[in-house]
């Protein structure tokens, strides 16, 4: 098969089946139990998500990059697909053909992005944003599966008002279903601790499909997931209406970030490991493809499964063989096996949602993030001190109190401001020389207490881009470490750490060498200068500083300067 239409498939061999239609067993086994709990976290009927789940494997394997990653319905898109299609939907909307509108349109955006070559979009959703994201994800979608769980009606609302009517609820529990559930849930984590080599959703799920045939439970009042439709899916465009298909290229925006983010992260991780490059404008048309397949035989949104994928990898797979193995397996099930899962008791379809997403509800990521700050950086940049755990913060408590997606655009604004805000006011270090050869370094003088600055001579660093945003800011901030300087005949500015300068910070170079020099001093700039050289020279402003190749080249011509020359 031709490289560019299954990349991932490039350099097969035929030692690679073996392990890879073992790795396929290995998914499947995970995929069928979750994909039908993932559908019913997306308000459609279970068999919606083994649906996706066929044409997302089969497409992604000839589109994607990826040799290990498995592309299926997600918690965390289910979920934004949820919120999506209930502000959409109404009264009188069909929630099942407006999911599979929202697959197709995210798979529109996604391959459109893709081939405009739109992968670094990626990069907007920081991994602290994601990780409040997916945490208020998990925490929105358990209290979702509570109802279910414990056999009470439940709420509506957002997650602070599911709790509260779950609490209003407690006394109407029903016995049968809460034993199952908590039975189910014991189950899920002994399996998980005692045999992890067992595909424990799958074990747990056929013990309960079992139990409840053998007792009558569906008969005692027990909830099951009733008739399934036996059978491949029809082929076809979702009933959707023009105006309802663009309200839903909205909300697939948002879809395509979050499915993307998570998907290429997983697939970049393998692919480090063994030592093979992806490609993310490639992944992004592969993931494109695949909602589009999923769209089309009436399923669900889809993305990369970090999960799943772990399982393919540690099961041996070496390419997208695998996933092919698990997709015949998935249309066999749904030909000949969707009639056993009518009797899976909806309790324990919860505690398989709630087993899957409880491990992503990751505090330790959050106390990380809390510690990632340093004495000093509360003193430079204050409240933006803590920038990563208040940006996951925001998207944690958006996604609680306003929805998801709402959540994950908070989330992002606030990044964005923080980095602004942290942008314009870098850090402007004074600098000290190590000792006195030629080529010396030079030194944050706070940091390295030991080592003493050149005098008459102001050496200084701004950790930072010049740029409009800030440009008053380091001015003013020169200006004070100046005028704190006896007998100034010099600022030096080090540009080995301003990746850039635009026109704004151009401009304030020539009005701060104007300052200093009626103040008796000079500015001079060295180091990485030949972006600024060039900027000034488009500017054209008169005045500008005088340029040096290196710092001890621009503290010789301090030393050699009188002041007020």
């Amino acid at each position: 098969m031709p490289s560019f239409l299954a990349p991932s498939f490039a350099g097969y061999r035929s030692a690679s089946v073996r392990p890879d239609i073992i790795a396929g067993l290995a998914v499947w086994a995970v995929l069928v139990p979750e994909s039908l709990a993932y559908a019913t976290i997306a308000g459609v009927p279970p068999v919606v998500g083994l649906y996706a789940a066929v044409p997302a494997l089969a497409l992604y394997a000839i589109a994607g990059t990826s040799r290990q990653l498995v592309v299926s319905p997600m918690s965390a898109t289910a979920a934004l697909s949820a919120g999506v299609v209930a502000s959409i939907a109404g009264a009188d909307g069909d929630p099942v053909a407006l999911t599979t509108g929202l697959a197709l349109a995210t798979g529109i955006v996604a391959v459109v992005a893709g081939v405009l070559r739109l992968g670094f979009l990626a990069a907007f959703i920081s991994e602290p944003v994601l990780k409040g994201f997916i945490i208020g994800l998990a925490l929105t979608i358990m209290i979702g599966q509570v109802p279910d769980l414990i056999g009470v009606e439940g709420g509506h609302g957002s997650f602070f008002e599911k709790t509260w009517a779950l609490l209003g609820q407690l006394g109407d529990v029903d016995p049968l279903t809460i034993t199952v559930g908590l039975a189910s849930l014991a189950a899920l984590v002994a399996v998980r601790r005692t045999m992890p080599f067992l595909p424990g959703s799958l074990v747990v799920v056929l013990l309960a499909i079992g139990a409840t045939i053998l007792f009558g439970l569906g008969e005692r009042g027990l909830a099951v997931v009733g008739h399934i439709d036996a059978g491949l899916p029809r082929v076809g465009l979702p009933d959707v209406t023009g105006p309802q298909f663009t309200e839903l290229l909205g909300g697939a925006v948002g879809l395509m970030l979050v499915g993307f983010a998570e998907g290429l992260g997983a697939a970049k991780t393998y692919a480090a490991s063994r030592g093979y490059d992806v490609d993310p404008n490639r992944e992004l048309a592969g993931l494109g493809i695949a909602n589009l397949g999923s769209g089309v035989l009436a399923g669900m949104v889809v993305n990369g499964s970090l999960s799943k994928t772990a399982v393919n990898a540690s099961a041996g797979a070496r390419s997208q063989v695998s996933a092919l193995t698990a997709a015949a397996l998935t249309v066999l099930t749904l030909l000949f096996l969707t009639g056993i899962f009518e009797q899976l008791p909806l309790a324990t379809l919860a505690a398989v949602v709630v087993v899957a997403v409880v491990e992503l509800v990751d505090v330790r990521s959050l106390r990380r993030l809390w510690r990632v700050r340093t004495g000093r950086m509360v003193h430079f940049y204050q409240v933006t001190a803590r920038a990563d755990f208040m940006a996951a913060g925001a998207a944690l408590l958006g996604v609680l109190v306003f929805d998801t997606l709402p959540g994950l655009v908070i989330g992002i604004a606030v990044s964005l401001v923080l980095l602004l805000a942290r942008t314009s006011r870098p850090r402007v270090a004074v600098l000290a020389p190590v000792g006195d050869e030629p080529g010396r370094p030079w030194v944050d003088a706070e940091r390295n207490p030991g080592y003493a600055m050149v005098p008459g001579v102001l050496a200084v660093r701004v950790e930072g881009p010049l740029m409009f945003a800030n440009a008053e800011y380091v001015r003013a901030r020169i200006r004070e470490l100046a005028a704190a300087e006896p007998g100034l005949r010099l600022v030096v500015l080090d540009g080995r750490a301003t990746p850039s300068v635009d026109v704004t910070a151009a401009a304030m170079l020539v009005q701060l060498r104007g300052d200093l020099r009626r103040d008796g001093g000079d500015l001079a700039l060295a180091e990485g200068i030949g972006q600024v050289r060039d900027v000034l020279a488009r500017v054209g402003s008169e005045g500008e500083p005088v340029l040096f190749t290196t710092l001890d080249d621009a503290v010789g011509r301090g030393r050699d300067r009188d002041p007020g020359t």
